[in-house]
């Protein structure tokens, strides 16, 4: 175990300077207002002034009925305008430029029947086809992927799950920890997704770091023979860490927009996801664990620190990273 800890820490510690949430999806909403128009909101990440060059693109007949109009909200640039696009079920829907990105792109179609139609596109398969309808197990697919890959790329969350796995050791300990984990993000992610939780976006990501530190200086301690609260109750401090989680979540599900017909399934869908990526991280350590125990090396007692202290370190640049911007 505490080979592969420090092996671990390593790779983490190698994303140092990586931002938590660096690949968001772009977005693209078309709602029909009246037969054959639409009002779109296109959405896409930046990083600082820069913006991703993508740029919808229809196979059939289309034409903008109004300026595009522009605005910048810190994370992505959100355009809008008027479309008519008589045709549009059975046309191909293209992000011209998502090949060569790293981020996805989810296209969601509100139609004047009341139907809809969500797909997310990727840099391997950067177009699809509008059905002619669709179905809550099309929308559960797509967020269902979603929750996997938000919780995946989501490096603060994971170094949070990896220092919980340190202080518990595995066993019974760490289950229950996971446990209230899920539990409290589930809660908020529900509460912030349906509207009845309304928090400002910037503390909550300094809350998550700053639970990511106190739970490494926790580790500390614990080595140094001092045991603190998570080393003694760790599902309490994974409980009540695991709402401000929860919040970072519901923004990563906002970023990506929910499909009102089909709301339920998304959200539902978009947890599993979720915890599907939790348990496949918790999954792949405890498989490294079983590697590393082959391998006999021994290690200077120091050592032990490594993975607490480089955890400490990354979150603790967050944390400063993140109260700067408030």
């Amino acid at each position: 175990m505490k080979r592969f800890l420090r092996l671990a820490c390593a790779l983490f510690f190698a994303m140092a300077a990586a931002q938590a949430h660096e690949i968001r999806p772009a977005y693209l909403e078309l709602h029909e207002e009246k037969a054959g128009e639409f009002a779109v909101l296109w959405k896409t990440p930046m990083r600082g002034d820069l913006r991703l060059a993508l740029t919808p693109d229809f196979s059939g007949k289309s034409e903008k009925l109004s300026l595009v109009t522009a605005r910048n909200t810190g994370a992505a640039a959100v355009q809008t305008w008027r479309l008519r696009a008589p045709e549009l079920r059975g046309q191909t829907v293209r992000i011209a430029g998502l090949e060569g990105t790293m981020t996805d792109a989810l296209v969601r179609i509100e139609f004047a029947d009341g139907t809809e139609w969500t797909q997310r596109l990727t840099a391997a398969a950067p177009a699809a086809m509008v059905p002619r309808g669709t179905s809550a197990w099309q929308v559960a697919g797509v967020y269902l992927r979603l929750g996997v890959e938000h919780i995946l790329t989501g490096i603060d969350h994971l170094l949070f799950i990896l220092a919980l796995l340190i202080i518990t050791r595995g066993g019974w300990k760490l289950v229950k920890t996971v446990t209230a984990f899920t539990v409290s993000h589930s809660l908020t992610l529900t509460a912030a997704t349906l509207g009845w939780v309304h928090i400002p976006q910037a503390p909550v990501e300094a809350v998550i770091a700053l639970s990511i530190v106190f739970v490494a200086a926790e580790i500390v301690h614990q080595r140094e023979g001092r045991l603190g609260i998570t080393a003694r109750a760790p599902w309490l401090v994974a409980f009540s860490f695991g709402l401000m989680h929860g919040l970072g979540f519901a923004s990563g599900l906002s970023e990506a927009g929910l499909p009102q017909g089909h709301l339920p399934a998304a959200l539902l869908f978009f947890s599993v996801g979720v915890e599907a990526g939790h348990f496949l991280f918790i999954g792949a350590v405890l498989a490294l664990i079983a590697l590393v125990r082959r391998i006999r090396v021994p290690l200077p007692r120091w050592t032990e620190l490594v993975p607490p202290y480089a955890i400490g370190s990354v979150a603790m640049f967050w944390v400063i990273e993140r109260v700067s911007v408030f």
